[in-house]
């Protein structure tokens, strides 16, 4: 195994218990909220992880419950609560990834989890060996905008971020995330 990955996962698992333990009052805060807004505060679903394995992936939710599984870009806007949308603008919503990081399905710098019926883009990843890092919360494609509606883009852009990942890349991906460059996936309107 790559060294940098293992300096990674450390970084990983510190930064995940930081962010859990400084942010535990808004989550039990947000959790609240959520479960005001949709009845059931917690999403999850199952995704691509690393070497193609499935976990499940946890977020807030900020869909109504009754919302197709299917890819981001693929849900139409009116899906999305108030409270959902606030959450989405802020990546709030993210935060329960921390714990997927903790566990060890995701980094915090990596590929963006896919659906496994997202078969293009999964063939694209898989040809360029994208798969064989952890799937990431931000990475170079989100703070370039670069949504999974472009498979090949997405893939290609992974592959570059796999090649180049080292520690400075790693916190330069945070950095800029926390400062609001990139989006999430996009919605429908």
């Amino acid at each position: 195994m790559n060294p940098q990955y293992v300096i990674i996962r450390i970084f990983d698992i510190l930064l995940s218990l930081i962010g859990l333990s400084v942010t535990l009052p808004l989550l039990l805060i947000l959790t609240l909220i959520a479960l005001f807004d949709t009845g059931s505060p917690f999403f999850k679903q199952v995704r691509v992880g690393l070497k193609q394995k499935p976990f499940t992936l946890v977020k807030f939710r900020t869909m109504k419950p009754d919302t197709a599984s299917v890819p981001t870009h693929l849900v139409n806007s009116s899906a999305i609560t108030p409270f959902g949308n606030l959450l989405r603008s802020t990546k709030l919503d993210e935060l329960p990834q921390m714990w997927n990081v903790l566990k060890g399905d995701m980094s915090l710098v990596g590929p963006r989890p896919c659906l496994f019926s997202q078969e293009e883009l999964i063939a694209e990843r898989a040809e360029r060996d994208v798969f064989k890092i952890r799937p990431g919360i931000t990475g170079l494609a989100q703070i370039n905008k670069i949504d999974m509606s472009n498979p090949k883009l997405l893939a290609k852009t992974d592959y570059k971020m796999l090649i180049s990942l080292n520690i400075g890349n790693y916190f330069s991906y945070l950095i800029k995330t926390v400062l609001g460059y990139g989006s999430g996936d996009r919605v429908r309107h």
